[in-house]
């Protein structure tokens, strides 16, 4: 907007909420409502709002798109570190006689209850296993 000419008046009402708000903008810039008031036609009338708007959604939908790809690889991760667990411990892990088997499996809830409160533990104060792996992993993990 050109400074040469002189400004005009010009008188508008407005809702409480709505005056509220410009009075707190104006207050917490340290600016007249007649700035902020003035910044904010100027923004309404202006022919590239629209495409700041596109802007604004575009780079919103840039960062849940970056979101989305980390929930991906994350559940990526759980599965396969399942996955491997889970083979690790049907290969390795023999059948018991039945009252050996008593026993292991009053041992084995014992040790769940422990893993379970170790769980709590860690998921309270981190870090998790998602800091703990670089972002840059490798996707080709040979030998794995």
């Amino acid at each position: 907007m050109t400074r040469t000419a002189r400004k005009q008046r010009l008188s508008v009402y407005l809702e409480p909420a709505v005056m509220r708000q410009v009075v707190e903008h104006a207050a917490r810039r340290n600016h007249s409502r007649s700035l902020v008031a003035e910044a904010a036609i100027e923004s309404f009338l202006s022919p590239d709002a629209a495409e700041r708007q596109e802007a604004v959604i575009a780079k919103r939908l840039d960062q849940l798109d970056r979101r989305l790809a980390r929930l991906e690889r994350d559940l990526g991760i759980s599965v396969e570190t399942l996955a491997v667990f889970v083979r690790f411990w049907l290969t390795t892990t023999p059948a018991l006689p039945e009252p050996a088997a008593q026993a292991a499996r009053a041992k084995a809830a014992e040790r769940y209850d422990a893993f379970v409160a170790a769980l709590g533990r860690r998921l309270a104060k981190g870090p998790n296993l998602r800091q703990e792996i670089t972002e840059d992993m490798p996707t080709d993990l040979h030998g794995v």
